[in-house]
């Protein structure tokens, strides 16, 4: 690995100013700091956002679910507050990793990295959620642009993330049995206007399923459409029609879900 300065500022503000050069935030870290290690990633800086109160609260405000970006996925599993608003989003962060993951990981960072195959970002897109950040809010539906890439500027942090309380939620993935990330992922979400749906881990970044959610507009007994699409992920661990499969099968899981 190679040497880098560290800090762990007090606010938003010390560490918006400690990101200079060549930085990056640190969160829960288990992502970036296994890249450092391997050598596919190199930074000269380190912002440690650990010690900046407040960024992990989790709270009901009105018809949204905010929480913070520094909350662990063990803290929203095991919350009250997301349990009686989105019992599915506390099952969906009892599902990530392992126990050493849970008590680590934080949501902010899964959500700031974009892993195409995290649990997280489907949530966010499927729930119409709001990215808080320190320069500002993001939309879902604008924020993920594909494998690692979001519409966060260079430096902004993510302070938290507000999510829309639906009438029902539910998400259901087949896991790879080491890493536990997505193999196909799916997250459906019903509102008044209609249903969302969104799938991680079938192609090179989360999407919104817009066939599925048309099918589903006119009842949840409707038949369901196959997933067509020129991005799918194909790899040594799935193709990329297997995948395209396993989604299918994921979504009529989470039909039953919400049904439940």
């Amino acid at each position: 690995m190679q040497g880098f300065a560290y800090s762990r500022p007090g606010n938003l503000a010390e560490a918006a100013r400690a990101f200079d050069g060549d930085a990056a935030y640190l969160a829960g870290g288990h992502t970036l700091l296994p890249a450092m290690k391997s050598g596919l990633r190199a930074v000269e800086r380190l912002v440690d956002l650990s010690a900046i109160p407040g960024l992990d609260r989790i709270a009901r405000d009105g018809d949204r679910l905010v929480v913070g970006a520094m909350a662990r996925h063990a803290a929203v599993a095991a919350s009250r507050t997301v349990v009686d608003a989105i019992p599915g989003l506390a099952c969906l962060a009892a599902g990530i990793g392992d126990p050493q993951v849970r008590r680590r990981g934080t949501i902010g960072g899964s959500v700031a990295n974009n892993d195409p195959a995290a649990d997280y970002p489907a949530a966010v897109l499927a729930l119409d959620a709001v990215i808080e950040t320190d320069q500002g809010s993001h939309l879902a539906d604008d924020f993920f642009q594909g494998m690692f890439a979001t519409a966060l500027a260079d430096g902004e942090i993510i302070t938290a993330i507000s999510f829309r309380v639906p009438q029902k939620f539910a998400y259901m993935k087949f896991r790879h049995p080491a890493s536990r990330y997505a193999l196909a992922g799916v997250a459906l979400a019903l509102f008044p206007e209609g249903p969302r749906v969104a799938v991680t881990g079938v192609a090179y970044g989360v999407f919104r399923w817009a066939e599925a959610e048309a099918a589903l507009a006119g009842g949840l007994d409707s038949p369901l459409p196959r997933l067509a699409r020129d991005d799918l992920n194909s790899d040594i661990h799935a193709s990329g029609e297997y995948r395209a499969h396993l989604a299918r099968v994921m979504l009529a899981r989470a039909i039953e879900g919400v049904k439940a």
